[in-house]
């Protein structure tokens, strides 16, 4: 069966019964604008939760204790990266293990139950990925015309599926990131893969929250797209020298300094990196859609563990403090992990033990303050 015979005798059918029904008593659906779910947006708070970024190897689930945690710690959001790999192969973009799916329903009743919103981001979509994106057949991005469109349909397909799979789930608690991270320099290109997954998402579920990623590594305003009534999502990984340290997937030449890092930060050709210099770089160029009443989330934020753990806190306090100016809500890559707030396995660290994790407690103290 051809690609083009799949999608007719498909019709986005969902196997076994599965429907929003399934997901128990739901809220009425509104368009998020009138119902003011944009400004509630800029309020969420947490983690990327990181168990479906791979999809080769074995089957990784979602952990409800890590709900709990999250429910405990007084966190409102989880993002959910997610790499179409757990559910389609490269070889096969248009047959999916539905299994998998089950798992995803799961992380959203998680959600629904401990009141934490879900925000399923595609980490790795049919054509594209930030890490390891020579892997895919065909690019999304650059690419003969005919093999960009094919990557297109394709990404399009399974966000339309995700669209009618979870219609009728409230945007309170369920939103869709549609790429994570996108490359620089493809501006244009960007912006027609976004309008048309946007449109893709609404002719299934015209209600449903979206949110899309920056230009340019999700790190400048695609100003473009003002008309579409999304939420931006930015990051918080600068400077690479102080947030990168010691981490090899970042080359040298995208750092500021090869000196161990200290805050304020002194790049070797550039500026000073200080508060007020993370507030030019990475508040000030979203000015215009701020402007224009946009709302803006910054979808991964952190620090690599082999930064020495003082300068990490100042660098933080800072971060924080101008997301918090700006209204900005935040999720931190990752809850558990090199990044994160547990199991980090820092070498500075004195941890407190909790739930059976290494807990960095000075951290999570300093989350919770920026609340």
């Amino acid at each position: 069966m051809n690609r083009r015979d799949f999608i007719k005798t498909s019709g986005l059918v969902l196997p076994l019964g599965v429907s929003a029904l399934s997901f128990g008593r739901l809220h009425d659906t509104k368009l998020f604008k009138e119902d003011n779910l944009a400004k509630r947006f800029s309020r969420y708070y947490g983690f990327n939760l990181t168990e479906k970024i791979g999809g080769v190897g074995p089957r990784q689930k979602f952990s409800e204790a890590d709900f709990e945690i999250l429910s405990e710690w007084g966190m409102n959001f989880a993002r959910i990266p997610l790499s179409y790999r757990n559910w389609a192969t490269h070889q096969d973009w248009y047959t999916f293990n539905y299994d998998v799916m089950g798992d995803i329903d799961e992380v959203i009743k998680f959600g629904m139950q401990y009141h934490v919103h879900i925000n399923l981001s595609f980490y790795r979509t049919p054509g594209y990925c930030i890490n390891g994106r020579h892997f895919e057949p065909m690019d999304l991005f650059n690419d003969s015309p005919d093999r960009m469109q094919k990557a297109l349909d394709a990404t399009i397909f399974h966000w339309k599926y995700f669209a009618k799979r979870y219609k009728g789930i409230s945007s309170e608690t369920l939103s869709f990131n549609l790429i994570n991270e996108p490359p620089s320099n493809v501006e244009q290109r960007y912006e027609e893969i976004v309008r048309a997954v946007v449109n893709g998402i609404r002719e299934e579920d015209p209600d449903r929250l979206i949110v899309v990623d920056g230009k340019n590594i999700a790190r400048k305003p695609l100003l473009e797209i003002a008309d579409l009534n999304v939420i931006h999502s930015t990051r918080g990984y600068h400077p690479i020298a102080l947030t990168y340290f010691g981490n090899e997937k970042i080359s040298d030449s995208e750092r500021e300094t090869l000196k161990s890092p200290t805050w304020p930060l002194k790049a070797d050709n550039g500026p000073v990196w200080d508060k007020s210099e993370l507030k030019k770089k990475l508040i000030e160029p979203w000015q215009p859609l701020i402007d224009n009443g946009a709302t803006i989330h910054v979808g991964e934020w952190g620090c690599f563990n082999h930064t020495p753990h003082p300068v990490m806190i100042a660098w933080a306090r800072d971060i924080l403090s101008i997301w918090k100016e700006a209204g900005w809500g935040h999720a931190l890559w990752n809850l558990r992990g090199p990044f994160g707030v547990l199991d980090s396995d820092r070498k500075d660290v004195v941890y407190e033990d909790y739930r059976g994790h290494k807990l960095d407690r000075k951290f999570l103290e300093l989350l919770k303050e920026f609340h």
